[in-house]
């Protein structure tokens, strides 16, 4: 036999697009159109509709970027349609390749109920399965002139990423709006050719299968009269039932399909637009239930069920009905599909708390799977989270991004932190947004590690991040791929029975110990320094009004205020999602992070001062009020007391020869020289140097910062090889009360510093402001340590975790950005340095020979996609401590995060819980949000070793229960603990 297959194949690939395609609609009219172009922001549905419409022709160019225009669609079935299936085909000005990158718009009927999304996938609505002919159509279209921010040329600098820098200029042009006949046979004929054809090119060329299927496709397109591609597409589908009855081989891998729509709760769009993808997307998903039976669909984050009950309740409706029959499914747990690195220990946990609550509260739905598909990479301490919550699975596949190193496993145990381990599984597909192509379905096949032990994955199945979901042409695949030979067997279901299936089958799957680190977007530590601040303040803040409420609650009877909490501990979560607190989306989104922040902040210091107030009582003394959790000044962790003199000797500032300032408290002996540099920490109690020999710390260094691509998410390697040393000083002097204070400008930026040394204390403070106006580069803070050590330990959630100093193995030098929260500690035996501070996340440390040097990432000016990230100003603090334990730095960054608050009264407060333990940190003091009136403790073990704990309430206690995250007590409890290390605890107190 000769051996024509390219020939065919370039065949099928022609007539498929050119006749077979288009034969789905044969006939079509064309409907009227008039339009209303919404001033500013989105309006009601109810407005929208009723606002007066302009007739427009198709063509007509519509859309400023961001704005909103409403449609009227009118027209009639002809009259030989009746009988036959109609549809509206309306284009608004797609382009097919961008689902959820551009403009998008929802479907209403008359009378205000949704009827479907529209998108580049997704232009058809259904008007009648059998058609009346004269059948009056009138449909309204909410339409969204959303700007394409990431086109085919990415990553370039657009302003128009924020409404108020987006010029005018329409961004769309109607290109079709008709009423046509839609040809069923013609279109199952479509699904057949497109799963043959692309099975055929994944089969090897010299497979059996491979040419059953040419020539199967061969006979097919043979019988389809290309001039009546409707009268024959019957028949051109008998040619090709039995190719597609072979079933799969018995071996063949198991594809767990769920319908899916990665919806970014905000990234190239702001937080208002994705109130309205989520509406068209759960609008679509919906009314697709309702015509397959076999489709299950499931949707994350709490948050976005809660957007569309509020501004959606039609479509929340729907969803709500749709999850009472049990195929729309709420998965993941969690208020937002939140970054993992950066959420401080509460924040993370509360993700938890206010995600399963929402779930159960709404739907009474146990979720038991945490849904992590894009986030930057997984805490270590999540395996523990994800236990304490209830859960029980995790699944990701964002570790796939990793450019250096080839993650050894799909389906394992992940360990974490303490030892906890959670049945984890990343898709092979290598995708959250699957077609279910023969492509994807071959790679996952080909890909999937486990070999051997398992046989089945999952693929979420749906155009994602700007939404869409799942079609009609999915559905058609999986049918058809259920058993089809060459094929894996693909079948929807819920990600509970893949679950389920997977841990049967594999329940003594390898086991991964530690964070997942992706090797890939290390820059989001950094980006949008504002919005990573914002975060960090308001974290700490939130734990301030909790424990001073409560404690104010408790001992004067004040009314604790559930719902102001519940409320902004929401907002503060949703900021969290993986592209707002990483840096990464649009100005727009860190304009209003900005703003929110603030207000934030606002409300909090209100209801803090008025506990505050409460506790204090009437007088003119002075009451130190400290929320940390240990001990300082005098001051009970956690409680307040009167203010009292300082007996400790002063630091003492003397000038330095050759100029600069000695610095010296009787515990450090610090040395600026006269370029405003620290070139002398001397820890006297210890006998030695901080600092590594002729190393100045504190050194601010300049890199050039353009990555190969994903300007605020990425920093690449060779960004170390240029750097500048900014060591020019413009000022350095002693201010009036004991700080060396030095400027320095450089570019377009200009750097002000107070360095001081506190009384008593073995701590170098630095208070930055930098006025940034730079371009695509990155500012530094180096401190070269004399301390010979191969590990750094970085603070994470409710512990630490250890990270190598040297790169000894592509693991370890792929780890050149890391994340750390208050604290980085490096040691040798019996002594060690710890770096703190109050806003930033990245770092990098290296080594040479005896030398550690720790630095800490401050800024960055990438132009995509905001052009002017963290231009402007920007103040900070962190702090050098000289012979420091990891104890020591877990104080230190409580410390540098909960200063102290002063405040008039008369009397000292006992604090509401006290543990006799410094290993065990108090993580949150709180009401349980029940309303009860139950008093709720968090501790942890923060040093990574066993402690003996016992916990004092300083009230009456009638029962002591341990509890889950959501505040459920799981068994009895006692105030005499033993914790493992990094263990975590949640204790309620019924008060007697």
């Amino acid at each position: 036999m000769h051996n024509d297959r390219t020939i065919t194949e370039a065949r099928l690939k022609r007539v498929l697009d050119e006749r077979i395609r288009p034969a789905v609609h044969p006939e079509s009219v064309p409907l009227e159109v008039s339009v209303w172009h919404a001033p500013g922001e989105p309006v009601p549905v109810a407005e929208g509709l009723a606002a007066p419409r302009t007739p427009v022709p198709v063509g007509t160019e519509w859309g400023p970027a961001w704005g909103t225009s409403w449609f009227t669609v009118s027209g009639a079935v002809p009259e030989a349609w009746a009988g036959r299936t109609v549809e509206a085909l309306l284009d608004l000005g797609f382009d097919e390749n961008m689902p959820g990158f551009q403009c998008e718009g929802l479907v209403y009927r008359p009378d205000g109920s949704p009827v479907k999304g529209l998108n580049p996938r997704n232009q058809w609505v259904r008007i009648a399965e059998r058609a009346t002919g004269g059948e009056p159509v009138l449909l309204h279209i909410e339409a969204a002139a959303n700007p394409v921010i990431l086109d085919y040329r990415p990553f370039v600098p657009t302003e128009l990423g924020d409404r108020e820098t987006a010029d005018d200029a329409p961004r769309y042009r109607l290109t079709r709006m008709d009423l046509a006949v839609f040809d069923r046979t013609v279109w199952e004929l479509v699904q057949d050719l497109d799963v043959l054809g692309q099975l055929m090119h994944e089969l090897p060329v010299d497979a059996p299968r491979r040419w059953e299927i040419l020539r199967a496709v061969e006979r097919a397109l043979d019988a389809v009269d290309l001039q009546d591609v409707g009268g024959t597409a019957e028949r051109a589908r008998e040619r090709l039932t039995d190719v597609l009855a072979a079933p799969a081989h018995a071996s063949a891998h198991r594809i767990s399909a769920v319908g899916h729509a990665h919806i970014d709760s905000a990234w190239l769009w702001p937080l208002r637009e994705t109130v309205r993808k989520v509406a068209r997307t759960t609008a679509n998903m919906t009314a697709l239930l309702e015509d397959e039976p076999d489709f299950v669909y499931a949707m994350s984050q709490a948050q976005q069920f809660a957007w569309i009950k509020e501004h959606r309740p039609e479509v929340y409706a729907r969803v709500k009905k749709a999850v009472a029959e049990g195929r729309f499914v709420p998965v993941g747990g969690m208020w937002v599909e939140s970054d993992t690195n950066m959420p401080g220990s509460e924040a993370l946990a509360r993700q938890f708390t206010h995600g399963k609550r929402f779930f159960l509260e709404e739907f009474g739905i146990e979720t038991e799977e945490v849904w992590l598909p894009d986030s930057f990479g997984y805490s270590a301490a999540l395996p523990q989270l994800v236990r304490l919550a209830g859960a029980k699975w995790f699944l990701t596949q964002k570790i796939s991004w990793s450019q250096t190193n080839t993650f050894p496993h799909h389906t394992f145990w992940w360990e974490g932190l303490d030892g906890t381990r959670v049945f984890t599984h990343f898709p092979p597909i290598d995708t959250y947004n699957s077609q279910l192509s023969g492509q994807e379905l071959a790679h996952a096949v080909r890909n999937f590690r486990e070999k051997g032990g398992a046989t089945r994955s999952l693929a979420p199945t749906g155009w994602g991040d700007g939404g869409g979901g799942t079609t009609r042409e999915m559905l058609a695949r999986a049918k058809r791929l259920a058993d089809l030979e060459g094929s894996a067997k693909v079948v929807f279901e819920k990600p509970a029975a893949f679950f389920e299936k997977a841990r049967a089958e594999y329940a003594d799957a390898p086991v991964w110990v530690g964070e997942l680190y992706l090797e890939l977007h290390r820059a989001t530590l950094t980006s949008q320094a504002r919005t990573k601040q914002g975060n960090r303040r308001s974290e700490h803040l939130l734990r301030e009004a909790e424990l001073w409420a409560a404690t104010a609650a408790v001992r004067t009877g004040a009314p604790y205020p559930y719902e102001a909490l519940d409320r902004l501990w929401k907002t503060v979560l949703l900021h969290q999602f993986h592209d707002i607190l990483p840096g990464t989306s649009i100005a727009w989104v860190h304009r209003e992070a900005a703003r929110t922040y603030a207000e934030v902040a606002a409300e909090l210091e209100v209801l803090i001062a008025d506990a505050l107030r409460a506790l204090a009582g009437d007088g003119s003394a002075t009451v130190v009020f400290n929320a940390a959790p240990h001990a300082r000044g005098g001051v009970a962790a956690l409680g307040a007391a009167a203010e009292e003199s300082s007996t400790t000797p002063p630091t003492t500032v003397a000038p330095r020869e050759g100029g600069g300032f000695v610095l010296d408290n009787g515990l450090l002996t610090v040395v600026v020289d006269e370029r405003g540099l620290l070139v002398s920490v001397y820890d006297r109690r210890a006998g030695r140097e901080t600092l590594a020999p002729g190393a100045p710390g504190n050194l601010l260094q300049l890199h050039q910062d353009f990555p190969n691509m994903w300007d605020a998410w990425d920093v690449d390697r060779f960004y170390r090889n240029t750097v500048t040393d900014l060591t020019d000083v413009d000022t350095l002097e002693l201010t009036d009360d004991g700080a060396v204070l030095l400027v320095r400008t450089f570019g377009s930026s200009r750097v002000e510093q107070r360095i001081t040394l506190p009384e008593g204390e073995r701590r170098v403070e630095v208070a930055t402001e930098v006025d940034w106006h730079e371009t695509e580069k990155f500012l530094k803070a180096a401190f070269p340590l004399d301390v010979h050590t191969d590990r750094v330990a970085a603070e994470t959630q409710f512990g630490h975790l250890h990270r190598p100093t040297h790169t000894n193995t592509t693991w370890d030098a792929a780890k050149f950005e890391a994340c750390a929260h208050r604290f980085l500690h490096v040691e040798e035996p019996g002594w060690g340095v710890a770096l703190v501070d109050d806003s930033t996340y990245g770092y990098d440390v290296t080594r040479s020979g005896t030398t550690t040097t720790l630095r800490l990432s401050l800024l960055r000016a990438p132009r995509f996609p905001d052009p002017r990230t963290d231009q402007g100003v920007h103040r900070f603090r962190y702090a050098l401590v000289p012979g420091a334990s990891v104890g020591d730095a877990v104080r230190e960054g409580y410390r540098i995060n909960l200063p102290e608050r002063r405040v008039p009264g008369e009397a000292g407060v006992e604090p509401l819980v006290s543990v006799d333990n410094d290993a065990v940190v108090v993580s949150a003091v709180k009401l349980a949000d029940d309303g009860s009136g139950d008093v709720v403790v968090r501790i942890y073990e923060s040093l990574g070793g066993r402690a003996s704990v016992r916990l004092t309430a300083g009230f009456e206690v009638g029962e002591v229960s341990v509890c889950d995250l959501l505040e459920r007590p799981v068994a009895a409890g006692s105030v005499s603990l033993s914790l493992r290390p990094f263990e975590i605890v949640t204790l309620r107190l019924r008060r007697g």
